[in-house]
């Protein structure tokens, strides 16, 4: 087994980025939900509600966020220093002390999306712990934990099941996995990436936001990939496909890097 793709998302609900190499952080890969949009009453903005959000193409330029959509020009942010606005925003059931960014982003944010948005920042002062994970387990604006794996093999799986196969980008995770059976994540418990441990954590309960066309920024009519998910991965009431992964270590996870189970 081995690491085939690296991916974070700068800015939560955005769009990701595609990368050879990323550091692992106690809140997760560096640069990976650091930043997030919210309303005016700090609740976060999510592709669920908001498909065009997929649209914005974050980078990352010498630790600066950059902005980019389409019609609109491309909108370099710096991180706020010490001194910046503090803001209460929500992510689920957490409340967040984030800082905020400057006015230029919101107003850019705000035309893009034709409602009402600001860019927070996760700086160290924003404390959030993990839901699942042990006392100190800390993570970024993700949903549920730091990182989420996903084995290339049921990706595949899915698509042979699909009239129209949907590529990792619909599925959003950071760490894609090959060399193992469809769904082998389900059975982790620790593991190693090249010289980084890792605990799993739960797995992925999965909703509408996979049906948004990461190009298109529009749901399918069909409601795929999740509709197809529901009949062969359904536990309950939730649908489930990738594991979560609590860094047990910090490092360098390099595309290529094997994976080996420790029990």
């Amino acid at each position: 087994m081995h690491l085939s793709a690296l991916r974070i998302h700068p800015v939560k609900s955005c769009a990701g980025i595609v990368l050879d190499a990323a550091e692992v952080q106690p809140r997760g890969l560096a640069h990976d939900r650091r930043w997030m949009v919210v309303g005016p009453d700090g609740q976060f903005l999510t592709g669920r509600q908001l498909p065009r959000l997929v649209l914005i193409r974050p980078r990352i330029e010498a630790d600066r966020l950059v902005l980019a959509a389409p019609d609109m020009p491309d909108l370099p942010v710096a991180a706020p220093g010490g001194g910046a606005e503090r803001l209460s925003v929500q992510v689920w059931k957490d409340t967040i002390d984030a800082a905020g960014t400057d006015p230029t982003a919101d107003a850019w944010l705000s035309a893009f999306l034709q409602q009402p948005a600001r860019l927070v920042f996760m700086d160290a002062r924003a404390r959030r712990a993990t839901p699942r994970g042990r006392v100190g387990d800390e993570v970024s604006f993700a949903d549920a934990a730091p990182l989420l794996a996903i084995s290339l093999a049921a990706l595949d799986a899915l698509n042979a099941r699909l009239d129209r196969p949907v590529a990792m980008a619909n599925l959003r995770p950071n760490l894609v996995i090959a060399g193992c059976a469809a769904h082998a994540e389900d059975g982790w418990q620790r593991l190693r990436i090249g010289a980084v441990e890792f605990e799993a954590g739960q797995r992925c309960g999965r909703c509408a936001f996979i049906t948004v066309d990461p190009e298109r920024g529009e749901r399918d009519p069909k409601g795929e990939p999740l509709a197809t998910l529901a009949r062969y991965r359904r536990e309950g009431n939730s649908v489930l496909f990738g594991r979560y992964l609590l860094p047990r270590s910090e490092g360098v996870l390099r595309v290529g890097d094997a994976l080996s189970l420790l029990d």
